[in-house]
């Protein structure tokens, strides 16, 4: 392990899997450890995998622990609902966290997190109006608007998954039918076509980034947004195809002047983006 002093305790917790790592203070990845997210005794599989990473720390000083996490939750994680962890209903995630390793916590849903990383060393920086995605067991977001994070009321502000893109469409897990999440995440594709996300056909790949599309030209739109870094295991797997459509739909309903030239790009962090953004949740609250 490279001679690091200083490091952020990075924890990503999924619907299908969960990562553990220690991110240096220029966003190096330095450290991490996975494992799949369990149907039940969730805490317990989490709780054995960050003791794990943390206990190998070598020396390095860990400053705080931050967490990028499927929501809804509460502001600031101090309870989490997470759609894709059925046991997780209202489940004190900060707390436990913070009682575990001993390091001041702080919790934000998994987009927001992505965006905050983006931002700080990846496909967004020097941006201050962008959306963070990630398409992957769902669909989350974060949006930085005039260079601040948006929290909204509850702090779950850019939540993407759960804007309407097919009217009175498919049930989405939130009760609502036709959102973005029923119908472009992992798990709704191995629903509607019965073979999971990586098997896909290209006309599912195209169909998945078109509605992706309509989805950030809406909130493109309406707050005036000049980027989308789209991440997760689904859009980073569909690869080239699923951007070009995502980037078409966009330019398709994005025709009044001001929201012209909208960019969907990958995120630059690649596979590093949620323990990066998990550690940029982190360093937002305590530099």
């Amino acid at each position: 392990m490279p001679a690091i002093t200083r490091a952020y305790l990075a924890v990503d917790i999924g619907g299908t899997k969960m990562l553990a790592g220690l991110v240096a203070l220029d966003g190096r990845v330095i450290a991490q450890d996975r494992c799949e997210t369990p149907s039940a005794n969730v805490w317990d599989a989490l709780a054995r995998l960050v003791r794990s990473v943390q206990s190998a720390t070598g020396g390095v000083e860990l400053i705080a622990c931050g967490v990028g996490c499927g929501g809804p939750m509460s502001h600031a994680g101090d309870k989490v609902s997470n759609l894709h962890i059925t046991e997780w209903n209202d489940f004190p995630l900060r707390s436990s966290l913070a009682t575990l390793t001993g390091l001041p916590t702080f919790v934000d849903n998994d987009a927001k997190a992505i965006v905050l990383g983006e931002t700080w060393c990846g496909a967004a920086v020097g941006h201050r109006d962008v959306i963070g995605m990630v398409v992957s067991t769902g669909v989350g977001g974060g949006i930085i608007c005039d260079g601040d994070l948006l929290d909204g009321d509850t702090g779950n502000a850019g939540h993407i998954g759960h804007v309407n893109v097919v009217p009175n469409g498919r049930q989405c897990k939130c009760g609502a039918r036709g959102c973005l999440e029923a119908v472009a995440s992992g798990t709704a594709i191995a629903a509607m076509t019965g073979r999971p996300a990586a098997e896909a056909t290209p006309q599912v790949i195209r169909q998945t980034g078109t509605y992706v599309g309509r989805a950030v030209a809406s909130v493109a739109t309406l707050l005036d947004l000049r980027l989308a870094v789209i991440g997760g295991s689904v859009a980073l797997g569909f690869g080239a195809p699923f951007y070009e459509a995502a980037q078409a739909e966009v330019d398709r309903y994005t025709r009044i002047k001001f929201a012209r030239g909208v960019q969907v790009r990958p995120t630059g962090l690649g596979a590093d983006a949620p323990l990066v953004g998990a550690a940029a949740v982190a360093r937002r609250h305590s530099t």
